[in-house]
């Protein structure tokens, strides 16, 4: 309590001070509240906890002068809302930094976010839908000596919980190092050639201490890796490599297996035309700040998905994939594709393609001549050595085209082989084959009045059937909308579950507030971004939402 009214008498200076013009000092930040009045509905799984009414909220304050700049961000969970992490609890402040940003050197005391390359090495990041926060507590140094090269070191704890109020940190120490060079900056003959090339490089290590009485555990386990990107013209192609070296943890069983992780990047584009292929292979790269944690908390690196994070509600949220943590070799290809304007095809304005395929197997295991009973290595793992055996297969088209100055219109297709028996996230057993097919139109009746329809419909013959979705949102622009859902599980094999999920919402919008309510049922389903995912359970309420900044 004594630090939070510490903070808060600071912060009360900080903006006083900020006002004075004769200073130039300027306060900026934001602000979300959540909250929701929960109801208990049995027929969809929905429980209501004994508050009835739970908040998430958050505040930032940042202020800076010059090159100095500060911040601290005030967090609220009385409880934490409906399927959010339950380690949320309480009141106070989460995030707090100092920062100085010279010409050439920048540091960093206190709570900081950073990433390294892809992130495959390390990832500090917060993922608010998520309740992923994996921020450092430390010091952090960024320095350019040069136009063209840059070095970052740094050393901290990472965020793991957030309870009764107080931000707890991890116990592993996590420090790191990475540079990378521009090479057209720092060769000034470079500058203006077709041919652009950067490479780097990165460093990381945790320290935890071990008090395993049965095995030994490495004290310092590092990973380092290299990275490289070029890019010729309308041609591009970057890639990283990471290794990890022996890291016995609670995800893995306590293997004593390196890892390794691969991503490539292939790619064209001009002007209508965007072709990207993904080639990523990843081996016991389960990487985090406490060697005892499992699900999403306290990893220091992060794992890139290969697979479209899809938004529309069918094919995003009842049998999404993301990433296989043990192990997997991994594929995309997307495909852009603008036809023409003015053709017979494409029409007056044009036809926007995307085509969209994605592939998760699993990667060889070699197990002969290993005597796991002496080494603890149960397996050995070569980059981009797949089995057949499928984790996941996504398979999307989508056409989208303005028919004339008050019609837009979009057909979507997907394709899904999903495998719940390696990634469990229903009750049916083996492969889930499903196709959803999804028609949007919108129609702008004035320079502000406008109306979007949306019609979805999922195809199963497992797990719990066929559904469909109907979405209609009608907007007043820029202040208001008002939209009515209903996701129908029409196909159910138990007629008694073949329900109505009737979802009603409206929101206003005023300069930089934004209020919005919406009230009805939620079914559960699995919400994923960025290759990173969490079970959202049923819910049957309302539920109010204000942002603010300034």
């Amino acid at each position: 309590m004594k630090k939070i009214l510490l903070t808060c008498c600071l912060l009360a200076g900080v903006i006083s001070y900020s006002q004075n013009p004769m200073q130039g000092g300027n306060v900026t930040g934001n602000a979300e509240t959540n909250i929701q009045y929960l109801n208990t509905d049995t027929v969809i799984g929905a429980f209501a906890p004994e508050e009835k009414i739970v908040m998430n909220s958050y505040m930032n304050v940042n202020y800076s002068l010059g090159k100095f700049r500060a911040g601290v961000r005030f967090e609220s969970y009385l409880p934490s809302t409906a399927g959010y992490p339950s380690f949320y609890t309480g009141s106070g402040i989460g995030y707090r930094y100092a920062q100085y940003a010279g010409d050439r050197v920048t540091v960093t005391a206190g709570n900081f976010y950073e990433q390294f390359g892809s992130g495959m090495i390390l990832r500090a990041y917060e993922e608010r839908a998520l309740g992923l926060d994996n921020a450092l507590d430390g010091a952090s140094i960024k320095f350019r000596p040069v136009d063209g090269i840059e070095i970052k070191g740094l050393i901290g704890k990472q965020r793991v919980d957030f309870a009764d109020g107080r931000l707890i940190n991890s116990e592993g120490i996590v420090r790191g190092i990475d540079g990378s060079i521009n090479l057209n900056e720092l060769i000034p003959r470079l500058d203006t050639s077709d041919l652009r090339i950067s490479i780097g490089g990165s460093l990381v290590s945790r320290y935890q201490s071990s008090t395993n009485d049965t095995i030994i555990l490495p004290a310092n386990v590092g990973s380092y890796g290299a990275r490289i990107g070029i890019q010729y013209k309308n041609f591009y192609i970057n890639g990283e490599y990471v290794i990890k070296d022996n890291d016995p943890n609670e995800h893995n069983g306590y293997i004593y297996n390196k890892g390794h992780g691969a991503l490539i990047n292939l790619g064209y584009s001009q002007k209508g035309l965007g072709i990207l292929l993904t080639a990523k292979s990843i081996d016991n790269m389960s990487f985090r700040s406490d060697r005892t944690f499992e699900g999403n908390q306290a990893f220091i690196n992060y794992l890139p998905a290969t697979s479209n994070n899809h938004t529309y509600n069918l094919a995003g949220s009842l049998y999404p994939y993301a990433t296989n943590l043990y192990g997997e070799v991994a594929y995309q290809l997307d495909v852009l594709y603008k036809i023409p304007k003015k053709s017979f095809i494409g029409g007056k304005y044009g036809t926007d393609l995307h085509l969209n395929l994605s592939v998760a197997t699993d990667h060889v295991r070699h197990t002969s001549d290993l005597d796991f009973e002496t080494n603890r290595i149960s397996y050995v793992g070569k980059p981009f050595d797949m089995t057949d055996s499928l984790y996941n297969f996504d398979f999307n088209i989508h056409a989208s085209r303005k028919l004339n100055k008050k019609w837009k219109a979009s057909l979507h297709y997907f394709h899904f082989i999903y495998n719940n028996t390696v990634n469990k996230i229903t009750d049916h057993e083996k492969f889930i084959k499903s196709e959803v097919v999804v028609g949007e139109v919108l129609y702008k009746i004035n320079r502000k009045h406008s109306i979007r329809i949306e019609a979805q419909a999922l195809f199963t013959e497992v797990d719990r059937g066929n559904w469909s979705t109907f979405l209609i949102e009608y907007t007043i622009s820029p202040n208001w909308f008002f939209t009515i859902m209903d996701q129908y599980n029409y196909g159910n094999p138990d007629e008694s579950l073949r329900l109505h999920y009737l979802l009603g919402s409206f929101g206003y919008t005023h300069n930089r507030s934004r209020f919005m309510f919406m009230y009805g049922k939620q079914r559960a389903g699995i919400l994923c971004i960025g290759g990173v995912c969490r079970p959202v359970p049923a819910t049957n309420g309302l539920t109010f939402t204000f942002t603010q900044s300034f």
